[in-house]
């Protein structure tokens, strides 16, 4: 008997069925982007796709793994909505016999996904950290803005932001707040932390929207001329503020890549029984875009090399 969404031809197996690929919030343009590329990638080799989102809420997310396994879906690419609190649902849809991808960010349990793919976030963040330095100096204070505490890359960049600003004795850093990856959160953070500490020369932050929000907080205090700030993502808006001269920089994740590449171990595995990596956990180097080389920049998280 032929397993579901496979058929036997000349001694091949060819895939085909629904891949359900989950992600966090399109509304932001790097999920956004990872969702269209793991569809667009699924479809170019003979599968249906549909992309949900479960923004951040893991019981949202339980549902729609519920829905994936209803729906007969051959594989799950899923962008987890927190380290420990998605176990349950990945777990639940390999116990069903669906394969599951993650994206993006990991679950703290090895052996249920059959790959993680993640930007390689320390590097990256130590990266970003060298270039915020050389864009603000390396004395004087500045704050933070830290994405969700439920994602590993949260700390995952601080901790490499920190490691490589310690460094730097004349640095002092005066206030960090939570904006959970959040335009909006950054900016009334950023508003905040303003009020406390007027005297700041720099922000480094977690990722672009939270940049961007604190930008336009700086921007509304007529204090953005002499505060620098740094982003990481990649996205299309960053693009915009490093050519405005308002963001100083910020960390491509390729974001684009591994979406694609996760979608083509999910083809493996189903037609082979094996992903073709190498390793479960898989980490994607990032790349520091500034004023030098954001003209290489060539779509949506994407640098020419």
């Amino acid at each position: 008997m032929l397993a579901a969404g496979l058929l036997i031809l000349t001694g091949q197996a060819w895939a085909g069925g629904l891949i359900t690929i989950i992600v966090n919030d399109p509304s932001n343009p790097y999920w956004f982007t990872e969702g269209e590329v793991a569809k667009a990638t699924a479809e170019k080799l003979g599968y249906t796709a549909n992309v949900a989102a479960h923004t951040g809420d893991t019981n949202t997310e339980s549902q729609l793994i519920d829905t994936a396994i209803t729906n007969k879906s051959v594989a799950i690419i899923l962008d987890p909505a927190n380290a420990d609190g998605s176990i349950g649902a990945v777990r639940k849809a390999v116990s069903a016999g669906v394969p599951v991808f993650l994206v993006n960010a990991e679950i703290n349990q090895e052996g249920l996904a059959k790959s993680q793919l993640v930007s390689n976030n320390a590097q990256g963040a130590a990266m970003g950290a060298l270039q915020w330095v050389e864009s603000v100096g390396d004395s004087g204070n500045y704050v933070e803005l830290f994405g969700a505490p439920s994602d590993n890359n949260a700390a995952t960049r601080s901790n490499g932001f920190e490691t490589v600003l310690s460094q730097y004795p004349d640095l002092n850093k005066v206030a960090s707040e939570v904006a959970n990856w959040d335009r909006s959160q950054g900016y009334s953070k950023m508003q905040a932390m303003l009020q406390s500490n007027p005297d700041i020369q720099g922000v480094i932050s977690g990722n672009d929207e939270m940049a961007l929000g604190a930008i336009a907080a700086l921007k509304e205090a007529g204090k953005l001329g002499s505060v620098r700030v740094g982003g990481f993502d990649g996205s299309p808006d960053a693009i915009d503020a490093i050519k405005s001269g308002e963001l100083a920089y910020t960390v491509l994740q390729p974001v684009a890549v591994f979406s694609e590449a996760a979608v083509r171990q999910a083809d493996n595995f189903i037609r082979t029984g094996e992903t073709g990596a190498a390793s479960e956990k898989q980490l994607f180097d990032c790349i520091v875009i500034t004023a030098d080389n954001v003209d290489d920049y060539i779509a949506p998280f994407v640098l020419a090399q």
